[in-house]
């Protein structure tokens, strides 16, 4: 059954440069699809070279990868051998050979450890079964001339650009604080600076203005306290525990609280009750007792109109 196979990423390979994917052009290729053997080509016209092993079909990108499928040619005795070990699961890796259009050195593609420039646009010259599978057979180049070159450690044949300030693992976090603070990878590092700095302020200010509206909530409150004390609801020993319970629930909260709490009575009013308010005692007339209405309606009938205006917005009929 065949089965695809990962030809190529961006990922940082062993001699120290990477391909991005997205500027591999593979329109050359897909007009013929060749599948060789470990990037062998017949060059001599002998009949002990090893022929193309076949193609590579459904070709495409799948994110960051470049994905194909073998196809191996069944007429051809070492294809077929190739194969049998491909389906068996022993061979189990391809390789692009590329040859390099444009490379770049901006930092905005460069990996930490990367030694060489990144290949930022080139072209699928072919694909190779391999025996490794490791980042040193992962990928071979071309030059211009479509030669081959050996990408083997220590060669030195690599022709691609040296990279003179590699990144380093603190270039790397200034990469991953600007995608962070919601910036650009490609951010310089004093942007991100900048920006954490704007942050710090911000924050800073954000701090004041919580502080100041604190502060304002408390004065608020030992306020609404001070006059729940003067209208006689509690004793000014009770100031602390209230002002403390404010900060607790709140303004509001407090406020409906002591909005329940009826002042207390003064005892001259217990002894001796009276039938007859002072002018001024009551505020609506659902301050006036049940058993003080009609006496203040008939003795006070100004008062009882004032009050009576008050809670229902309009005045009463006096008929009597």
């Amino acid at each position: 059954m065949a089965k695809e196979v990962v030809i190529s990423n961006g990922s940082l390979n062993s001699y120290g440069f990477r391909v991005l994917t997205e500027g591999i052009d593979l329109t050359q290729y897909q007009r013929n699809p060749i599948l060789l053997w470990m990037h062998t080509r017949p060059w001599r016209g002998t009949t002990d070279e090893v022929l193309p092993l076949g193609r590579v079909e459904n070709l495409h990108i799948d994110g960051d990868n470049l994905i194909g499928t073998p196809v191996f040619d069944e007429g051809d005795e070492f294809a077929r051998r190739v194969k049998a070990k491909w389906d068996a699961g022993i061979l189990k890796m391809v390789s692009a050979g590329l040859k390099v259009i444009e490379e770049s050195s901006d930092p905005s593609v460069l990996l930490q450890g990367q030694q060489y420039a990144t290949v930022s646009r080139s072209k699928l010259i072919e694909v190779s079964i391999v025996d490794i599978g490791s980042n040193d057979d992962a990928i071979v180049l071309y030059n211009e001339h479509d030669d081959i070159i050996n990408l083997a450690q220590g060669k030195g044949e690599i022709f691609l650009t040296p990279i003179t300030n590699p990144l380093t693992s603190i270039q790397m976090d200034v990469k991953q604080i600007a995608l962070a603070l919601g910036m650009s990878e490609t951010a310089t590092e004093q942007e991100v600076l900048q920006k954490a700095a704007q942050l710090r302020e911000d924050a800073s200010e954000v701090v004041r203005l919580r502080q100041e509206a604190q502060t304002r909530q408390n004065e608020a409150i030992v306020a609404l306290v001070d006059g729940a004390i003067s209208e006689g609801k509690f004793t000014a020993d009770k100031k602390d525990h209230f002002v403390e319970l404010g900060k607790k629930v709140g303004f509001a909260s407090l406020k409906d609280t002591l909005d329940l709490i009826a002042p207390a009575q003064k005892p001259s009013n217990l002894i001796h009750p009276t039938n007859t308010p002072a002018t001024g005692e009551y505020k609506t007339l659902s301050d006036v007792p049940t058993d003080k209405l009609e006496a203040l309606r008939k003795e006070q009938p100004e008062q009882y109109k004032t009050l009576y205006q008050k809670e229902y917005g309009i005045m009463p009929e006096m008929n009597d």
